[in-house]
């Protein structure tokens, strides 16, 4: 298992100061969102040019940091069409970014059927699945033009919500390059937080050949709703996740999410201690 971390969950700083940091904590990769990671110049389409990929590159390379995830997290399903061809253009452009960046894949999560990007009743009929797979097609294609892998997480309150229907847009858009970050938090909500084991489970039997990368926080029930909070510090059962991890995903990609400057190291020294044990 290679442990990383989303680069805007360390301390600010420029690219130059931020990638050194990153490995003085002892992470080998990064999930990196272009747009809260880079303060100096608005990242736009224009921005992402070849050179600034190059540059990005050669931090990583000088370093020894990997570039897990390049980070796109906009609503493929959003029912405007002028803002859904605004979306999809940017992720053309990032999938073309990240052919040069060398990023393990561009990751995404998967919309909602508003234009506020929020849960609503309608996220999860079968009609919505289908806006996305006929969505996110287009983006795939471009991937499969740059020779890079697009990567949709499922989150429950979102259109794919589980392994189920992950399973479906796979099958349904049919490509090699399009694959699956797994985030077990993301999948879990109130109403089934006690079938996390279950659903761990079926994930991993649904969708194992496919698990590009997989996102590590915890949970804790706070106000009716789950809180995302550092790994081993709430209700995630680490045991069964790094188990599956260690049968099935050797030296697989996993970046911390929700740490802070002050608990990074620590949370990542939890995680690999619990796996070195397993």
């Amino acid at each position: 298992m290679q442990i990383g971390i989303r680069a805007h969950d360390v301390k600010y700083a420029p690219l130059d100061e931020l990638i050194p940091e990153i490995k003085r904590q002892g992470f080998s990769c990064m999930h990196i969102a272009l747009s809260k990671s880079i303060k100096e110049f608005k990242v736009t389409n224009a921005a992402m040019t070849p050179g600034l990929a190059m540059y990005i590159k050669r931090l990583c390379r000088e370093n020894g940091v990997d570039i897990a995830v390049l980070g796109n997290y906009l609503n493929l399903a959003n029912p405007d069409p002028d803002e859904l061809e605004k979306i999809t253009e940017k992720y053309v452009a990032h999938a073309r970014f990240a052919s040069i960046l060398g990023a393990g894949v561009v990751g995404t999560e998967t919309g909602a059927v508003n234009r506020e990007y929020k849960y609503e009743p309608a996220n999860h009929d079968r009609s919505s699945l289908d806006i996305f797979v006929k969505n996110i097609k287009p983006v795939v294609e471009a991937a499969e033009k740059f020779g890079v892998i697009i990567a949709i997480e499922p989150v429950w309150k979102h259109i794919v919500y589980g392994p189920e229907q992950a399973r479906y847009v796979l099958d349904e858009v049919k490509s090699p390059n399009l694959q699956i970050i797994f985030d077990p938090v993301n999948m879990l909500y109130t109403g089934n937080v006690d079938k996390q084991d279950e659903i761990i489970n079926k994930t991993f039997d649904l969708l194992k050949d496919d698990i590009a990368v997989v996102h590590m926080k915890d949970f804790v029930a706070e106000n009716g709703e789950l809180k995302s909070i550092p790994s081993g510090t709430g209700g995630l059962n680490y045991e069964l996740l790094l188990s599956k991890i260690k049968e099935y995903k050797p030296f697989v990609q996993c970046t911390l999410e929700n740490t802070s400057p002050e608990n990074a190291e620590k949370t990542r020294e939890f995680v690999q201690k619990m796996y070195d044990r397993i």
